[in-house]
C-alpha cells in the first residue's frame, strides 16, 4: 500500500475485531524519515495528523520532513497547519463563535449564495457551564433556584443555541445542568480513537482538538493532543482551516517519587504551576515522563493537564498507558472502544510513559514528587504559590506590603482590628473569608479531592464544627457523576450540613459568577477599604475575577476549602493553629480531621462505576425539563429578532488593513505587567454607571436583569463598552493622588481629560484618529477569551506593544486584525518615559510584510522630541500575514468558503 515514504496507511487487527486502517509512525520509522522513534509523543501525534490530511496544498510532504526532523534546539520557523478531529466550546465563547456563523450565512445569503455553504466540517460540541451563578447557597433547593434563575436570565442566548442546534448539522449542545465542558469532555466526549469509513476500509485515528477554553487542556491527560483557541481560531478549525502554529519546544518534565501522605493533586499542580512558571514555559508543549508520571491516576493527571494554562504552557501532555485504558473501562466506554484504543496506540508504537533517555526534549525539568506540601495559592495569581504553615505570615505581610510589590497597602495597625456590619452581631476584618467555593474545572474532576472533602467535612461534623453563616459557601460539582458518588459514600449530607450544599453544574465561582454578597458586606468592605478573603477549589484568582471587592483569593484544594471555612480567616496557620472549639470543648485541628489515604481509597470504588456513566450520558438531555421548555427557532439563517444579549456582529464589515504605515496614533491605554483577559474583557457582572451598564438602562433593561458581561457575549454593543472595563485594571496615564494612588477602573486620558476608555475609544474613531495600546510583560494573560480581541478591535485599537504577549491573546489580535508588536531588549513604556501624550507611527508595514520582521516604533513628544526604536512584529506565521492583510480571520475564511478569491492562495 506504500507509494512514497510519506504514504504510510497501513493495517492493523485489534483484538477480537477486523483489521483497520491507520496511517503508520512506524512505517516513516522504517523508511527512515526524520528521527520520528525521538520525538516527543505530542509531536507524533500530530505528524500523524499531518500523514494523514496531506493533500499537497494545505498540508504538504515539505510540512511532514520538517516535522519528522524536529530537533531539540533547531529554530521554531516552520508552520504547522494541524487539522483536528472536533471542536470543543463552552457557551460564553460558544455564543458569540455561533453568531459569526449565523453572520456568515446572513452574508452568503445577501450575495444570494447558498448559505448552507457556512457549515462546520467537524464536530463541534457545546457544553453550557458558564451561566450559572451562585445566588442561591447553603440550602436543598439551591441547585433548583439557581437553575431557575439561569434559564430567566439566558432564555434568548437558549433559544439561539437551539436555532443552532437544527441549523448546522454537525452542531450539538449539551445542557445546563450537566456539566463543566472539561469534565464532560473527558467523561464522555472523548472516545479515544475515531473512526472514518474510507473506501479502503475502516480508518482509525487519534482524538484531536481545540477548543474555547484554555482549560481544554485537561484532555491532554488521556493522551489527546489539543489545547485552548480564542473563538476566532476555533470557528475557522471548524470551518475545515487548520491549525497553524510554529513548531513548538517541547519540555520533558520527569516526575520521579510519589505523593506523601496528607499530599493532594492540587498541591502538586500549585507546586508545578510556580514551577514552571520560573522555567519559562510559555508557548511550549509541556510532556510529562518518568517513573513518578506513571503513578499519577488519570485524574490526578487531568488536575495537572488543566492548568497549563496557569503555568504558561500551550499542552501538558501525557502519554497513554495501561491507566488511560482503565479510566476508560470505570467510566463507562465500550469495550470495544477499549480495546481499539490499546491496540491503536501499540501499534503506533506510542503505547507507555516514556522514562528519562527515551525521548529527545528541548530541555528537561525535575521533580521529585516526594518534595510537594500542602499548599495554597494567591491572592491575585496562581503561580504565587504559598506552603499552608506560611499561610499567616504571608497575609500579614502583604496586607501592609505596597501596591508595587503586590501588595494591598493597609496600614500595618489595622491587622487585627474589627469592623461592624449593619448585620447585628456581625463584624468584619482584613483576611475574614467571605466566600468558600468548591468550584468546577480543576479539582471536581478528581474524586480523590472530593472525597477527601466530603470526609474532612463528616468528621468536621462530628466533632461539633460549623462554617459561620455569613459566610458563602458552595459545592459545583463538574458533573453529576460527582452528585452521585458523593451521595453513595455518604458525603453530600456531611458537606451540605456545613453549608457546601449542591449550587449548580457549572463554572460558578471560579469564573466569576459566584453572585453577589450581602449588602451590608459590601458596604463595609467599601467603607473601611478591608481586604476580605475568597478561598475556592479552582484555577483562576485574578483581580476582580471572583468578586469585585474582594482583593485576596485563593486557590486551594476541596478539602482546604472546606477546613479554611470552618476556621473563618486566611490568616492562620492551619498546622498550628486550631480550626475550632469542638462540642466537647477541647479545640480541633486540621490534623485531627484531615483523611488518611486509607479512607479515601475506601470510598474511591463509588467514584468509579461504569453503570454511573452510562446512565448519566445515556441522554444528557433527560430530566432537563427547563432546556426542554425553551423554544426552538428554526431556518437555516437566523433573523436576528431584537434582543440585549445577541445581535449580528458588524466583524464582516469591516475594512480590510491598508498596506501602508500607520501614523498619527494615539495611546489609549499604557498598562503594566501580567494584564489578564479578564482585565481587558471582564465575564463578571458590572453596575449601572459604566458604559455598558448606561447603554443596557437606555434599552430599558433594569439593574436586576443586566447579568454578566459573560452571559451579554453574543451582542458586541455591551461587549465593546466593556472592554478595558475591569474594576481593578490601572491605566498608568492617569494621574496619582496625594496618596501616591491611582485611579482604577477603565478611565483614560482624551485631550488632558479623564474619561472612560469607550468614550474616549469612540472619539478617536470620530476623528479618523488610530489608537494603540502599551503594556508589559505577559500581555494577555488567562482565559482564551475572544473578546478580549474584539473588543480591542472595536474600539478601534490597531496595535498593541508589549513586553511579551500570552500564546492565545497574541493570536486573537492577529485574528481580528490587531497588530501585536513586541519592545526589543530592554525597552519598555516605563524606560521609554511614555506618560499618554505622545503621537505614534509604527513604520515598515508595507506590502512586503513578512513574519516576525522588525518594524520602527516612532513616538514624538508633546514638547517636539522625536523618538526612534525598533519593534518586533509579532505575526508568526506566513498564514497570520495573511489573516492580518484579509482585516481577521473571519473575513478570511468567509471570502474562502464562499469562493471570493481573496482567501485562496
Amino acid at each position: 500500500m506504500l507509494h512514497s515514504p510519506f504514504n504510510t496507511l497501513s493495517r492493523f487487527i485489534p483484538p477480537g475485531q477486523p483489521e483497520a486502517l491507520f496511517y503508520s509512525l512506524p512505517a516513516l520509522v522504517a523508511a527512515d524519515v526524520g528521527r520520528v522513534d525521538r520525538l516527543p509523543v505530542s509531536l507524533r501525534i500530530v505528524l500523524e495528523a499531518l500523514l494523514r490530511h496531506c493533500d499537497g496544498q494545505r498540508v504538504s510532504e515539505r510540512h511532514i520532513l520538517e516535522l519528522a526532523e524536529w530537533r531539540p534546539h533547531s529554530p521554531r520557523s516552520d508552520e504547522i497547519p494541524f487539522v483536528v478531529a472536533r471542536v470543543v466550546l463552552q457557551d460564553f465563547t460558544g455564543v458569540p463563535l455561533l453568531c459569526d456563523l449565523a453572520a456568515m450565512r446572513h452574508v452568503a445569503q445577501t450575495r444570494g449564495l447558498d448559505p448552507r455553504r457556512i457549515e462546520p466540517l467537524v464536530p463541534v460540541d457545546l457544553v453550557v457551564d458558564h451561566s450559572v451563578q451562585v445566588d442561591h447557597y447553603g440550602t436543598p433547593q439551591a441547585l433548583q433556584q439557581n437553575m431557575t434563575l439561569e434559564f430567566t436570565r439566558n432564555a434568548e442566548r437558549y433559544q439561539f443555541m437551539k436555532w443552532g442546534m437544527q441549523a448546522f448539522e454537525t452542531f450539538r449542545v449539551v445542557p445546563p445542568g450537566v456539566g463543566i465542558v472539561h469534565q464532560v469532555n473527558l467523561e464522555h466526549l472523548f472516545h479515544g480513537v475515531r473512526q472514518q469509513v474510507t473506501p479502503q476500509g475502516r480508518l482509525c485515528f487519534p482524538d484531536t482538538l481545540v477548543g474555547t477554553d484554555s482549560h481544554t487542556t485537561m484532555i491532554n491527560a488521556v493522551g489527546v493532543v489539543g489545547w485552548g483557541v480564542g473563538g476566532i481560531e476555533a470557528e475557522a478549525a471548524m470551518l475545515g482551516q487548520p491549525v497553524y502554529f510554529l513548531t513548538p519546544d517541547v519540555v520533558g518534565v520527569e516526575l520521579t517519587g510519589c505523593l506523601r501522605e496528607g499530599v493532594t493533586a492540587t498541591d502538586l499542580v500549585l507546586t508545578v504551576t510556580e514551577l514552571l512558571r520560573r522555567e519559562k514555559v510559555v508557548g511550549t508543549f509541556v510532556e510529562y515522563f518518568g517513573a513518578g508520571a506513571s503513578t499519577l491516576s488519570v485524574t490526578d493527571r487531568a488536575t495537572l493537564a488543566n492548568m497549563a494554562p496557569e503555568y504558561g504552557a500551550t499542552m501538558g501532555f501525557f502519554p497513554v498507558d495501561e491507566k488511560t485504558v482503565s479510566y476508560m473501562r470505570s467510566t463507562g466506554r465500550s469495550e470495544d472502544d477499549c480495546v481499539l484504543f490499546e491496540a491503536y496506540f501499540r501499534a503506533q508504537g506510542l503505547f507507555g510513559i516514556p522514562r528519562a533517555g527515551e525521548i529527545d526534549y528541548s530541555r528537561t525539568v525535575h521533580l521529585d514528587l516526594a518534595t510537594i506540601v500542602p499548599s495554597l495559592a494567591g491572592p491575585k495569581r496562581p503561580q504565587d504559590r504559598i506552603a499552608l504553615p506560611e499561610m499567616a505570615s504571608r497575609f500579614n505581610h502583604l496586607l501592609s506590603a505596597p501596591e508595587s510589590a503586590d501588595g494591598f497597602a493597609r496600614p500595618a495597625q489595622s491587622l487585627h482590628e474589627r469592623y461592624p456590619t449593619d448585620l447585628p452581631g456581625i463584624a468584619l476584618g482584613h483576611g475574614d473569608v467571605l466566600i468558600a467555593a468548591i468550584t468546577s474545572c480543576t479539582n471536581t474532576s478528581n474524586p480523590v479531592v472530593m472525597i477527601a472533602a466530603g470526609l474532612l467535612a463528616r468528621k468536621a461534623v462530628g466533632k461539633g464544627l460549623r462554617v459561620a453563616p455569613h459566610i458563602k459557601t458552595s459545592l459545583a460539582p463538574g458533573s453529576r457523576v460527582v452528585t452521585d458518588y458523593l451521595t453513595s459514600a455518604g458525603l453530600l449530607a456531611p458537606l451540605a450540613e456545613l453549608g457546601f450544599a449542591l449550587a449548580g453544574y457549572g463554572c460558578t465561582t471560579c469564573i466569576g459568577n459566584a453572585g453577589d454578597l450581602q449588602p451590608a458586606f459590601n458596604k463595609a468592605i467599601a467603607e473601611h477599604q478591608l481586604v476580605a478573603a475568597a478561598v475556592l477549589s479552582g484555577n483562576r484568582n485574578f483581580e476582580a475575577r471572583i468578586h469585585p471587592n474582594l482583593r485576596a483569593n485563593y486557590l486551594a484544594s476541596p478539602p482546604l476549602v472546606v477546613a479554611f471555612a470552618i476556621a473563618g480567616r486566611v490568616n492562620i496557620d492551619l498546622d498550628s493553629d486550631a480550626l475550632g472549639i469542638g462540642n466537647d470543648g477541647q479545640p480541633v485541628y486540621l490534623r485531627d480531621i484531615w483523611p488518611t489515604s486509607d479512607e479515601i481509597n475506601a470510598a474511591l470504588p463509588f467514584a468509579l462505576d461504569p453503570e454511573t456513566f452510562r446512565r448519566r450520558y445515556a441522554d444528557v438531555t433527560a430530566d432537563q425539563d427547563l432546556w426542554k421548555a425553551i423554544p426552538a427557532p428554526a431556518g437555516e439563517v437566523y433573523d436576528w429578532p431584537p434582543s440585549t444579549y445577541i445581535a449580528r456582529p458588524p466583524f464582516f464589515e469591516l475594512a480590510e488593513q491598508a498596506a501602508g504605515d500607520i501614523r498619527g496614533a494615539r495611546a489609549l491605554l499604557i498598562l503594566g505587567d501580567s494584564v489578564t483577559t479578564d482585565h481587558i474583557s471582564p465575564a463578571g457582572s458590572f453596575g449601572e454607571a459604566t458604559p455598558a451598564g448606561t447603554w443596557l438602562r437606555a434599552q430599558g433593561v433594569s439593574r436586576a436583569d443586566f447579568n454578566s458581561y459573560g452571559a451579554r457575549r453574543g451582542h458586541h454593543e455591551v461587549m465593546m463598552r466593556g472592554t478595558f472595563a475591569n474594576v481593578r485594571i490601572r491605566n498608568l496615564m492617569l494621574p496619582v493622588d496625594a496618596e501616591g494612588r491611582r485611579k482604577e477602573g477603565g478611565y483614560t486620558l482624551l485631550d488632558g481629560q479623564q474619561t472612560t476608555v469607550f468614550a474616549a475609544a469612540m472619539s478617536y474613531v470620530e476623528r479618523g484618529t488610530p489608537t494603540i495600546v502599551v503594556a508589559g510583560e505577559e500581555y494577555g494573560t488567562g482565559s482564551s477569551r475572544d473578546w478580549a480581541a474584539k473588543g480591542t478591535r472595536l474600539l478601534g485599537v490597531r496595535a498593541v506593544i508589549a513586553r511579551s504577549f500570552e500564546r492565545i491573546h497574541r493570536a486573537n489580535l492577529v485574528g481580528m486584525g490587531v497588530l501585536p508588536l513586541q519592545f526589543i531588549g530592554d525597552d519598555s513604556a516605563t524606560s521609554l518615559a511614555l506618560c499618554g501624550d505622545e503621537a505614534f507611527a509604527i513604520l515598515g508595514l508595507g506590502l512586503g510584510m513578512i513574519p516576525m520582521q522588525q518594524l520602527t516604533l516612532v513616538i514624538e513628544r508633546a514638547g517636539g522630541a522625536r523618538v526612534e526604536r525598533p519593534v518586533l512584529c509579532r505575526i508568526d506565521t506566513p498564514i497570520e500575514v495573511r489573516y492580518y492583510r484579509s482585516g481577521g480571520i473571519l473575513p478570511f475564511v468567509l471570502d474562502e468558503l464562499l469562493g471570493n478569491g481573496k482567501g485562496n492562495p
